[in-house]
């Protein structure tokens, strides 16, 4: 698919309603936590927004993620989409995003076309409840990593996304001691399972109906 045509279909598509909890909870940790889809927890939890950017380039239309710098913390060394917390001085959580992905991956956020977002998903292990939005870029950018928050970028072809065989299964050992089942999908051998993966599942169910 043209890049040009991708936007097209994206920008009709999210006018759409979303799948919401049914597109997220195909790739959602197992045994399913209930919190996840607590709407008393998503309205009183801190707040946040990552992006999913689409970027044409000459080996097809990618995606940026991040692997994150290893720190103390739920979610050290794991892959996610760029995006962060919501500052005092961000006017909604579309700036938040597009303030985040800029200090993160370096993509000049006046470059940046913002589409529509998906569905709020809570993240019990940080208390945050995250917008993920959905936007492009005209031209491929020039990426540059905050080395602080970022030890590489991982960039993903939306075809590759696209391709089921990506969509694995396994056994992840959480910070509690305690065993779940992790549906995660793999991009150049990283997996990306959890909230990501759940963004993800969300915004591929979508594809699916709109293309």
């Amino acid at each position: 698919m043209e890049f040009i045509e991708l936007i097209k279909v994206l920008e009709r598509g999210l006018r759409q309603p979303l799948p919401g909890r049914l597109g997220q909870a195909h790739m959602a940790p197992v045994p399913l936590e209930k919190e996840r889809f607590d709407q008393n927890r998503l309205a009183t939890a801190r707040k946040g927004a990552v992006l999913l950017l689409f970027c044409p380039g000459p080996e097809g239309i990618s995606i940026p993620f991040i692997k994150r710098a290893v720190y103390e913390g739920v979610h050290s060394g794991q892959i996610a989409l760029p995006g962060g917390k919501m500052d005092a001085g961000d006017h909604d959580l579309s700036y938040t995003a597009l303030r985040e992905t800029e200090e993160e991956i370096g993509v000049d956020r006046k470059s940046i076309t913002l589409l529509g977002n998906l569905s709020d998903l809570y993240i019990p292990p940080s208390n945050f409840s995250v917008r993920p939005f959905v936007g492009y870029a005209s031209q491929r950018p020039s990426f540059k990593i905050d080395p602080r928050e970022v030890d590489r970028l991982v960039t993903c072809n939306f075809e590759t996304l696209l391709n089921r065989e990506m969509q694995k299964e396994k056994l992840v050992f959480t910070s509690k001691g305690t065993t779940i089942k992790a549906p995660y999908y793999e991009i150049n051998k990283e997996v990306v399972w959890g909230a990501t993966a759940m963004i993800l599942s969300e915004f591929l169910t979508l594809w699916k109906k709109i293309s």
